[in-house]
């Protein structure tokens, strides 16, 4: 009984001691790495890979509108120039003497007008200035000359001596035949940024906008084509690429572009610039009168412009019309200006808006009233200094 039982015991340990030598084995046996799978080479005596076929796409066309626009921008922009103000401070002392530096007043736009070198730009842009230069787009500076202004109407006519071949003048239009929805593009020099074009279209006609010496410019364009400090001067221009205003002003509250600019309109421009560049003042037509304020005029009840005094030897003492008199009993108004050729007449600021649209030795027709009555006479037109 004691040998089975031993070699069975035997038997079963050797089996044990297989099986933990098997798992041993296995325990100890690395494992294996998982091979990625294989990346097929290109040959290198096969040449390059193919590469997969993309559709071919036509070339970019632009609208007709967008080839209007490039078109007028890249025949009008040469003429196109910035206008830089300069002030001279002087300062020193005795021992190093007086010094004079230059100090920038401003910059703006402006735009040729005539192979002569005379340039057009806004009154303000160089109001004040000691020194003026002139740069055309590709960075040629040319220093500039004032020939004359017209604060009222916010221009200036600069003069440069510059190659006539540079000078490339824009096709003027009217601007009395234009509707509110055209197209106008704008290109100045916004906040040092030469050579900008915005487009956008007339937002209005017939706006009006005070001038620096607190006249106020009539007929003045509307457009929201984007207008910021640095454009004032430039040129305001039709889809024909033809000149209709000079891009004055701004309004916004913070000074900025929001959606409402100014232009002085061409008709305008094309009045005074002539003018401007013979004699370097405006030719003003007048009637030889004085006029009283408005304010005491609205006093009195009184619509129209009424006549303070008559100058001496004017065309308005032939026709007799008279001012105020004076009596024991207080002032007394004489003649109120009601019209003009037809056109009415309600304070003093429509009576110079109606004459700056005439000429010495025109005639006109002035309606007046006095009393009460009512009567029109013919009257000359004369200058003014």
């Amino acid at each position: 009984m004691n040998a089975p039982t031993s070699r069975s015991s035997v038997f079963t340990a050797l089996l044990l001691a297989i099986f933990a030598l098997l798992v041993w084995r296995l325990v100890q046996r690395p494992v294996a790495e998982v091979a990625p799978p294989a990346i097929p080479l290109p040959n290198p005596t096969s040449g390059p890979a193919a590469i997969p076929a993309v559709a071919t796409l036509p070339p970019f066309a632009p609208t007709p509108e967008e080839r209007t626009a490039i078109a007028i921008f890249s025949r009008v922009s040469p003429s196109v120039v910035s206008v830089a103000n300069t002030g001279l401070f002087r300062a020193g002392n005795i021992f190093r003497g007086l010094q004079v530096y230059e100090i920038p007043q401003g910059a703006g736009s402006g735009f040729v007008w005539d192979t002569q070198g005379h340039i057009i730009s806004n009154y303000h842009v160089v109001h004040e200035a000691d020194a003026l230069t002139v740069t055309f787009p590709d960075g040629v500076t040319f220093a500039a000359r004032l020939v004359g202004i017209a604060p009222d109407q916010d221009l200036a006519v600069l003069k440069i001596d510059a190659p006539p071949e540079r000078l490339h003048s824009i096709r003027v239009a009217a601007s009395r035949d234009l509707q509110v929805g055209q197209t106008v593009l704008a290109i100045g020099n916004p906040f040092g940024l030469d050579t900008s074009l915005t487009v956008g279209i007339v937002s209005a006609l017939g706006r009006t906008i005070t001038a620096m010496t607190g006249r106020r410019i009539n007929e003045v364009i509307q457009t929201d084509a984007a207008i910021n400090p640095g454009n004032s001067g430039g040129p305001l221009l039709n889809s024909a690429g033809e000149l209709i205003g000079v891009t004055t002003a701004i309004l916004s509250p913070s000074g900025a572009y929001a959606g409402i600019g100014f232009a002085v309109p061409v008709d305008t421009v094309s009045r005074i610039v002539p003018q401007l560049i013979a004699k370097g003042r405006i030719t003003r037509a007048g009637l030889g009168l004085q006029l009283l304020p408005d304010h005491i005029t609205r006093r009195a009840g009184v619509v129209g412009a009424a006549v303070y005094a008559v100058l001496p030897q004017s065309p308005a003492t032939a026709v007799e019309i008279a001012g105020v008199s004076q009596s024991h009993r207080g002032l007394f108004l004489g003649d109120v200006i009601t019209a003009i050729d037809g056109r009415p007449v309600a304070d003093v600021e429509a009576y110079h808006a109606i004459l700056d649209t005439l000429q010495p030795g025109q005639t006109v027709g002035v309606s007046l009233t006095r009393d009460g009555q009512t009567r029109t006479v013919s009257v000359r037109l004369i200058e003014l200094e």
